[in-house]
């Protein structure tokens, strides 16, 4: 070898097997080669699966252990090649592979590796952080790699095997399970601001949802054709529901319920998003290639219909309880709390736990229309987004993600998209929850009554009756979102 004597080599061979060989058995098994790696702290000291590679490469007769002579042979080759490896790298031939030396040998190699994964796996290898990789530290770092004729293509596989092992030695679902807590954190602040600055105009659209009357006006012109009077007139039943709130308690009413929708924020999102990542992990274990990343379009858009679903049935009764307490809130009556607490006593009188599941099956309806629309829309945009930008700059998709507002963008546009196609049987639904109270005192016998009453006393129109100020929401709950996620990120200390 050029760079050291044999005799050297051999030493290093000598006290590796010693600190590996804990019992002083002579041979190594499995469990014996786990525990001597446990001791070096070495990145597989638990990936199993890799490791029960590494005994097939290093175990040459098969007797399920690994002799001292097979381990040195082992050693020598495995070293035989990263050298050879290391060099083909080591272009300037100074002994050390740069950051940018890698780069090229990974692009050369056919190799797309985003840069914060190359950072990652440049510093982790760099054991002494001086800015360069030696030969010893890239040995050391891969020298268990299982591969007869290490290539690029094998020391970023390895490498990927490894960096996603936790202690318990289960496989990380994603580089950002470090800090999920405290993200979650500052999304279900976000959330939560957001919500709480949009309330009135959630409350506007539940006002308006429960009117059952019909705006003459507003038909005639719509009917006549008059595009500028038709328009004034779909702003008159805002005007008239803004005043008629008001008076019934001033600011309290425009944010009555706001309480309800703001506890359900977090274990809404965590439900959520945390079926649709197990859904797309399913799907992609049926598909045969175990990557959510890859999965099929429409295996993704049933991924986040069943995530939607999962969701609603999970915060349900509370969505009952808020809508039916908002139609409660009137001058003179009871706020906050009290009317809380009244509402679910009157619920719980009434028809028990299936009082609070009202509409139930009219809101699994609606939902996982809207829940794959939003989701399916909101990837497939990201997608295209990131591939245009990808060709644009020449460089990785991973390097190429929208940012943080055009992310919240594409999914305020998904979400209003979503929710517009879908709005109809949420305003049934909604109908169906706050049946027979002050502000909806309509009682129905079931989803079809309700839309045959709805249909034949107000019209089509009837089914889209608080569009308007659900579809207001979406910039200024894009907006606050995003800053307040961002500056809770810096709270909290995260990147």
């Amino acid at each position: 070898m050029d760079t050291e004597m044999a005799n050297a080599q051999d030493a290093r061979v000598d006290a590796l097997w010693a600190t590996l060989d804990t019992r002083n058995q002579g041979h190594l098994d499995l469990a014996a080669l786990k525990k001597g790696l446990r001791k070096l702290d070495h990145p597989l000291k638990n990936a199993d699966q890799i490791l029960a590679d590494v005994m097939k490469s290093v175990d040459t007769n098969g007797d399920g252990r690994i002799s001292y002579n097979e381990f040195r042979t082992f050693v020598h080759e495995t070293e035989r090649e990263l050298l050879a490896l290391f060099k083909s790298i080591d272009i300037d031939r100074n002994g050390k592979i740069s950051r940018q030396e890698l780069q090229v040998a990974l692009s050369r190699a056919g190799l797309a590796v985003p840069n914060s994964k190359l950072d990652v796996f440049f510093s982790e290898v760099d054991a002494n952080n001086d800015g360069a990789i030696s030969f010893e530290e890239w040995r050391d770092f891969l020298l268990f790699m299982p591969a007869t004729a290490p290539n690029l293509h094998h020391v970023m596989s390895y490498y990927q095997g490894t960096h996603h092992v936790n202690p318990e030695g289960d496989v990380l679902l994603s580089d950002d399970t470090i800090y999920g807590l405290e993200y979650f954190v500052a999304g279900g602040i976000a959330g939560i601001v957001s919500r709480t600055s949009t309330a009135p105009l959630d409350r506007l659209k539940v006002y308006l949802i429960a009117q059952t009357s019909v705006t003459k006006e507003a038909v005639d012109a719509a009917k006549s054709g008059n595009v500028v009077r038709a328009f004034k007139n779909a702003w008159h039943p805002l005007a008239g529901a803004t005043k008629e709130l008001w008076q019934a308690g001033g600011m309290r009413s425009l944010y009555a319920g706001n309480g309800l929708n703001v506890v359900k924020v977090m274990p809404e999102s965590a439900i959520k998003f945390g079926a649709y990542e197990a859904a797309k992990r399913a799907f992609a274990t049926l598909e045969g290639h175990n990557d959510p990343a890859i999965i099929h379009s429409w295996s993704k858009f049933v991924a986040g219909g069943m995530a939607g679903m999962v969701s609603q049935l999970t915060i349900y009764p509370i969505d009952t309880l808020k809508f039916r307490m908002q139609c409660e809130t009137v001058s003179g009556g009871l706020h906050g709390n009290r009317l809380i607490i009244a509402t679910a006593l009157k619920m719980w009188r009434q028809g028990g736990v299936a009082a609070y599941y009202r509409g139930v099956g009219m809101g699994l309806v609606g939902i996982f229309p809207y829940a794959a629309l939003d989701l399916g829309t909101f990837e497939y945009l990201k997608r295209a987004i990131t591939s245009h930008n990808a060709r644009k700059r020449g460089c990785h998709e991973e390097d190429a993600a929208p940012g943080g507002f055009m992310t919240a963008a594409i999914g305020g546009f998904s979400g209003a998209f979503g929710a517009s196609m879908v709005y109809p049987i949420n305003l049934l639904r909604t109908r169906l929850q706050s049946q027979g109270t002050v502000l909806h005192p309509r009682t129905y016998t079931g989803i079809v009554d309700v839309t045959q009453q709805t249909i034949k006393g107000e019209g089509m129109r009837g089914l889209f009756k608080g569009l308007t100020p659900n579809l207001l929401k979406v910039v200024p709950a894009v907006s606050i979102t995003y800053v307040v996620y961002d500056k809770s990120k810096a709270a909290l200390g995260l990147h």
